[in-house]
């Protein structure tokens, strides 16, 4: 399938949406969030559980700009969660591990986990600022004598970010445990391709669907990327101590103003959908999506089918 015939709308336009795991997929769902991952070659381990967010409890957090912002950080919560846990699940000798005491388990104790999760995120943060703004900012920096626009200037900082993010994720994906991993983003997206065209989830009904698809975070990194550089030119050029602070306290505005953009092309037929999300799935085909086999489209299978309700309707994209 081309790309341009990715870019199709299906029948039904789903919210469920993945991530890719060790030797397992994530799936969340309009009221659960699922995880399965393969343990041996004959079993799957899956976990379900019941999604309490901001968004479900309290309206403010649904309101156009906040939800992304909040969606966001809650999706990374549950992205870390699930990727330790897959990791427990893969690793053969973690039962012995378990009985050795290791540092955060006598400091932390029950809230181990906790702090693990928030000291991901605090790496995390720190090397999105060192990669994506500090050192394009600095090379940016280079040209501030011969360039006098500041939006031409922010547009170089944008392009020398998205080449920093290109380099990136094209060298991960050489290595050959991450590759695995992409192979996985493959089969939840091929796995959601069938689901939207109404076929049964079945592995032969999969297997004949795109690794690719539209309205992957990919896709969404690409927009947060673009949509920077137009709300960046509105703070000029200062010194750099100022454009860093600007840039780490617009980053929750930016992603709250790119999750809209990506609702409303979502699920769009147009031109203009299509070449917005078109950068997105040229990264795809080339490094984060890989073909899986058919034990990886049996995990997403699972993955999906724990989250699905018995009315279609309530995970459908509006």
């Amino acid at each position: 399938m081309k790309i341009k015939d990715v870019n199709r709308v299906p029948k039904h336009i789903t919210t469920i949406g993945g991530q890719a795991l060790i030797e397992g997929i994530l799936m969340r769902g309009p009221e659960d969030v699922a995880i399965a991952v393969r343990k041996g070659k004959d079993e799957i381990v899956l976990k379900k559980e019941k999604l309490n967010t901001l968004g479900m409890k309290y309206k403010f957090f649904r309101l156009p700009f906040i939800r992304g912002i909040v969606g966001l950080i809650e999706s990374m919560i549950f992205g870390i969660q699930a990727l330790m846990y897959s990791a427990e699940i893969f690793d053969e000798s973690f039962e012995e591990e378990e009985e050795k005491e290791g540092f955060l388990d006598r400091v932390f104790k029950d809230k181990r986990e906790d702090v693990e999760i928030a000291l991901t995120l605090l790496i995390s943060l720190v090397l999105t600022i060192v990669l994506f703004i500090l050192i394009p900012s600095l090379i940016t920096n280079v040209f501030k004598n011969s360039i006098q626009s500041p939006f031409l200037m922010n547009l170089v900082e944008g392009l020398i970010r998205i080449g920093i993010f290109l380099i990136y994720v094209v060298s991960i994906s050489k290595m050959e445990d991450v590759g695995r991993v992409f192979e996985y983003h493959g089969a939840e997206h091929k796995t959601i391709h069938c689901y939207e065209n109404g076929e049964e989830l079945t592995v032969e009904n999969v297997k004949k669907y795109p690794t690719l698809h539209p309205r992957c975070g990919t896709s969404f990194l690409f927009m947060v990327m673009i949509v920077s550089i137009f709300v960046l030119s509105f703070f000029g050029w200062p010194n750099p101590l100022k454009r860093v602070l600007i840039r780490i306290l617009m980053l929750p505005e930016v992603a709250g103003i790119s999750y809209e953009i990506n609702r409303l092309i979502g699920k769009s037929n147009s031109k203009l959908a299509y070449y917005i999300s078109y950068p997105g799935l040229i990264l795809q085909k080339i490094a984060t999506t890989k073909e899986p086999d058919e034990g990886q489209i049996e995990v997403a299978i699972e993955a999906l089918k724990a989250v699905l309700t018995e009315n279609r309707e309530d995970d459908l994209w509006t």
